[in-house]
């Protein structure tokens, strides 16, 4: 798989970084989410879409596979790597090749839990296929790079807010609205991936 070219260079441009972490406070939670890359004639990157449940601050979101660190794990990215299992069948651990990870980062509103999330970039073989688990998610959808990149799908989500009306950047792919955390973490990877020519 790393054979591919745009992969390597992906991988060399996010180890040649050194990724921002979160000074960690008594009230914060861990978390952590892959950004899963497939290569197929553009790369593809795998989006979920959560599941409806009331115990869910991000129900129903678009979203990376991901989620909390459970006591066992013995970092983040063992959390990143059993929770895509978990959520989308694919075993990263075993098929998948870790290329860096990404800033951390909290979430930007009090409404939402006290928790660090760290985002880890992870590439899949080719033709890699999916089996959600229906509980934590309703769909899944790979979106390729370019139309990630297409001005055309760049929106808003309009949010009010204590009567005021806040306003989020989001792309639109088909019915999956990519906003709020999932949105920051994708235009830090495009950035580093616009970087490397990729």
């Amino acid at each position: 798989m790393m054979e591919d070219a745009r992969l390597r260079d992906l991988r060399h441009a996010l180890r040649a970084r050194t990724a921002m972490r979160v000074l960690r406070e008594d009230t914060h939670d861990e978390a952590a989410v892959a950004l899963v890359l497939r290569p197929a004639e553009t790369l593809e990157v795998l989006f979920i879409e959560r599941s409806a449940s009331d115990r869910d601050p991000w129900s129903g979101h678009i979203a990376f596979p991901g989620g909390r660190r459970a006591p066992d794990d013995p970092d983040l990215l063992s959390t990143a790597v059993r929770e895509t299992e978990e959520e989308t069948g694919i075993p990263l651990g075993r098929i998948g090749t870790v290329l860096g990870s990404l800033d951390e980062l909290v979430p930007g509103t009090r409404r939402l839990p006290s928790i660090v999330i760290a985002p880890w970039v992870a590439a899949v073989p080719a033709g890699t296929r999916i089996q959600a688990a229906p509980h934590e998610v309703r769909s899944t959808a790979w979106i390729s790079l370019p139309a990630l990149r297409d001005p055309e799908r760049a929106s808003e989500v309009v949010i009010e807010r204590d009567n005021t009306l806040v306003r989020f950047p989001s792309i639109v792919w088909h019915d999956y609205v990519i906003w709020g955390i999932t949105h920051r973490i994708l235009t830090q990877f495009l950035a580093i991936a616009d970087d490397a020519g990729v």
